[in-house]
């Protein structure tokens, strides 16, 4: 289907702005640009409790903030932000995971201020997101929740992040997680798939800016080979949490995150994928201007709930 009307409301938008592509960019100036997507993530519900804390990682602390209802004992969900491992943090995501919480209802969500690239390669991103988990798993009372109840979620790159801490997780026996959400997943280290032809430009997302964030997030082009970098090359893809795979039409990542999800239930895994039609790159983190970003909070939401 053609792009929605407010897709085609944010592209124009974007293309009267003007401004070079993330791929003409260094790395601070992409993140500075990044902050104006909180104004898309506008209007989520204020959670009953908000805290920003650090939790012990393998290279030093990692900040987290929790998002909590009322309540003890409740089940919580890890929530790894996008942004090519490069861009991103707990401010660009803030609206995102306030209106995950209130989708959730009685639940606890905490972002992950992992390490980003290129400061920090590959695995950096990946052993922090593992080490909250393991940290959320054992310590969960400390935040009110119970970490025997635990998913982990993530859009882009934190879909990368969210698959491969699944695939930790399974590997290193532990923490236990019920539920995996992937949106919009980064999961391979290659740029020839349909999609990523297709929607090589004008879509947002563009082909040359998947090229730089993989060009600074790995240290050589052989660690892409590897399954905690590229989770659809894993050998070995059963004994994973049951997972959400959510992808968007116009979008360079939608052929290998529907390739994950039919990898994954090729290998015996309980797996929903779902494309949506008519949208641009990452949902989420547009969702008070683009309305299937709150079609996709309410499916991940729902997805987890049953299973946790």
């Amino acid at each position: 289907m053609p792009p929605t009307p407010e897709t085609q409301g944010l592209l124009a938008m974007l293309e009267e702005a003007g401004g070079p592509d993330i791929s003409e960019q260094t790395p601070e100036e992409a993140r500075a640009a990044i902050a104006n997507f909180a104004a898309m993530q506008a209007g989520a519900p204020e959670p009953a409790r908000v805290e920003d804390r650090s939790l012990p990682g393998p290279a030093g602390e990692i900040p987290v903030r929790v998002y909590a209802s009322a309540g003890n004992d409740l089940p919580v969900v890890i929530y790894y932000h996008g942004g090519g491992w490069v861009l991103g943090d707990i401010e660009s995501h803030d609206g995102a995971c306030k209106q995950l919480l209130a989708e959730l209802g009685q639940a606890v969500v905490v972002s992950v201020d992992y390490r980003l690239a290129p400061e920090h390669r590959y695995p950096a991103a990946a052993d922090d997101c593992y080490a909250a988990a393991v940290w959320v798993a054992e310590h969960g009372a400390e935040i009110g929740a119970d970490g025997s109840r635990l998913a982990v979620c993530g859009d882009s790159a934190g879909g990368n992040l969210a698959a491969v801490v699944s695939l930790m997780a399974r590997d290193r026996g532990g923490p236990a997680i019920a539920a995996q959400v992937l949106h919009v997943p980064v999961t391979d280290h290659y740029f020839d798939t349909q999609s990523y032809l297709d929607n090589a430009e004008g879509y947002l997302l563009t082909r040359a800016s998947m090229i730089w964030f993989w060009g600074h997030y790995l240290a050589s082009a052989e660690d892409g080979q590897q399954a905690y970098a590229s989770p659809l090359k894993a050998a070995d893809l059963s004994g994973l949490p049951p997972a959400l795979v959510q992808t968007a039409e116009y979008d360079p990542l939608r052929d290998e995150g529907e390739a994950y999800a039919a990898a994954l239930e090729a290998a015996g895994g309980e797996v929903a994928m779902h494309r949506y039609d008519g949208v641009v790159h990452d949902p989420f983190m547009m969702f008070a201007l683009i309305p299937t970003g709150v079609a996709c909070l309410q499916e991940a939401a729902a997805f987890i709930t049953e299973r946790i």
